[in-house]
């Protein structure tokens, strides 16, 4: 193994390591000492890798939203927009599920508190909702969606599947009233509230099943990221 192949490996060991224990213990159980523990390194490899602490945690949120970027940008576009919308729903439920630490330390105040993190750090992960604001403009022009603002479209849905999330990944969502139960219902009210009509919402939701299954996030295992533009 290359050295670089080393440090890079060692550098994602100590991010998969941080977030593992953010999301366990929260910020008080995270210290050098038990990260180069849990990694076999010395405790010299954050400063070397990440400059200190903050910046560390602050990887880590990053980390976070680049996972869920390259599952979105991995759905593109297909010619049913709405079948798009949905399918970058249960792609960002794929991806919490894959990347389940990094998923509640990057949307967990608590899990990082005590760090120096600012808003812009907050405001980082946005560009992700980009793409799905996209998705949206286009069920607008298609007629699909009544106009609006679509930020505030791709903001209810988020808020909506975050709190699906949220509940699913704590195991407080049982059947009948599952997490699948509860996205189907959900995510087809918010479209057809949104102006569709409800058979067609059905068969763009049934679409969506296809669209994710082509992209191949349905087999356990992250996308490749995407080649810098």
């Amino acid at each position: 193994m290359s050295p670089r192949r080393a440090q890079s490996d060692l550098r994602e060991a100590l991010l998969e390591a941080a977030a593992r224990i953010l999301a366990q213990d929260g910020s008080v159980g995270l210290s050098t000492r038990r990260l180069a523990k849990e990694v076999g390194s010395s405790t010299m490899a954050v400063y070397t890798h990440f400059g200190s602490m903050d910046d560390l945690v602050r990887a880590v949120v990053h980390e976070g939203f680049a996972r869920l970027n390259t599952s979105m940008i991995a759905i593109g576009d297909s010619a049913d927009p709405v079948a798009d919308v949905v399918a970058h729903g249960r792609v960002y439920r794929w991806n919490a599920h894959q990347n389940a630490d990094l998923y509640q330390v990057m949307l967990g105040s608590l899990n990082i508190a005590g760090f120096s993190l600012t808003d812009a750090d907050r405001l980082h992960g946005r560009y992700v909702l980009d793409i799905l604001v996209a998705s949206v403009r286009r069920c607008m022009a298609a007629g699909r969606f009544q106009e609006g603002d679509p930020e505030l479209v791709a903001h209810l849905f988020w808020t909506a599947l975050h709190g699906i999330v949220t509940l699913e990944l704590g195991g407080y969502l049982f059947a009948p009233y599952d997490a699948d139960a509860c996205f189907e219902a959900q995510v087809h009210s918010m479209i057809v509230g949104i102006g569709d009509d409800s058979e067609d919402a059905w068969a763009s939701m049934r679409r969506s099943v296809e669209i994710v299954d082509a992209a191949g996030l349905e087999a356990g295992e992250q996308p490749a990221p995407a080649a810098a533009g």
